[in-house]
């Protein structure tokens, strides 16, 4: 299987004591979003886990403990936008973020280290000359660190709206517009371009279809094929393959106005009151209704074929 750490939560910046000791543990409870009391254990054993996907913000945390998780396959999604205080309230500064990615990357290798620069948005303050200038100074300290960025388009949720009022549609011209400028500029420092979730073809701006969570990319990482289909959990543009993600929305304290994943600040404040490094849950504990439910697991490892990564 694939483990997703995680979408709904910044675990490695927040959480990464929580993690090592589950891995130590062998497994992890996780509560299902759509139905509080039904609990899945989902082993954590690296003879089921075939590579863990971070998701993060801010590594740091992590890069004293990786050698906690040797005998894991795995690689890193690191966010790194740019944005200033008042969209991205809590994120470490953008200086401490991409020093974070290069010594991730001297560790664990540039396949194993993936920029993300995602949400891409407009304001009457964020305009495309803002992004290209942020995007080409992280660009080019990023070179030789990364072979490859992942941009997505901010998808306006109610929230998002509501938390962003000044935020402008985006028109499928403008989408392009901005991919083939960002494009040209990753191109100049090595780094490949790809676009997450997207309806829009930037196939014309030299940008393919992104698979944040990518079964190629893992057959490279762990030099044997992934045999693993769409995620069926994740809207119809998501490409990703499969996965078991581990995270609980309302937990993440980067604060981030454009955040999907939290519902509001009272509630990513009381569900932080509630970790325990130590629970088998991210937040909370057992529940006298919780039905827990072993998680049927399988490796996706092919047992014909391998796979040779010439990089």
């Amino acid at each position: 299987m694939i483990l997703s750490v995680s979408r709904r939560t910044d675990i490695p910046a927040f959480y990464t004591d929580w993690f090592i000791n589950r891995v130590k543990a062998g497994f992890v409870y996780v509560r299902n979003p759509m139905n509080y009391h039904q609990v899945s254990k989902v082993a954590l054993t690296p003879d089921v886990i075939d590579c863990t996907v971070f998701w993060t913000k801010n590594p740091v945390p992590m890069l004293g403990k990786l050698g906690l998780i040797s005998d894991y396959n795995y690689y890193f999604l690191v966010t790194v936008n740019a944005y200033d205080k008042k969209i991205e309230r809590h994120v470490p500064e953008t200086d401490v973020v991409i020093n974070a990615f290069q010594n991730l990357s001297e560790k664990i290798g540039k396949l194993k280290t993936v920029w993300r620069y995602d949400p891409i948005f407009y304001t009457e303050d964020i305009d495309l000359s803002y992004h290209i200038r942020n995007f080409a100074k992280i660009a080019s300290q990023l070179k030789g660190y990364t072979g490859r960025c992942i941009i997505s388009f901010a998808d306006v949720y109610r929230k998002t709206k509501r938390n962003m009022p000044s935020l402008k549609p985006l028109t499928e011209y403008m989408m392009l517009e901005m991919g083939a400028r960002l494009s040209e500029i990753a191109d100049s420092y090595g780094i490949e371009i790809m676009a997450c979730s997207e309806k829009a073809d930037l196939s014309p701006a030299g940008i393919k279809h992104a698979k944040c969570i990518d079964e190629s990319l893992i057959s490279g990482i762990i030099g044997r094929t992934i045999c693993v289909g769409k995620d069926k959990n994740q809207r119809d543009e998501c490409r990703c393959a499969a996965s078991i993600d581990i995270g609980a929305y309302n937990t993440c304290k980067h604060g981030c106005l454009y955040c999907y994943a939290n519902y509001s600040d009272s509630l990513v404040k009381r569900n932080t009151l509630k970790h325990d490094p130590d629970s088998p849950f991210l937040t909370g504990g057992i529940e006298p209704d919780d039905k827990i439910i072993v998680r049927d697991m399988q490796s996706y490892i092919s047992s014909q074929t391998s796979f040779f990564n010439p990089v």
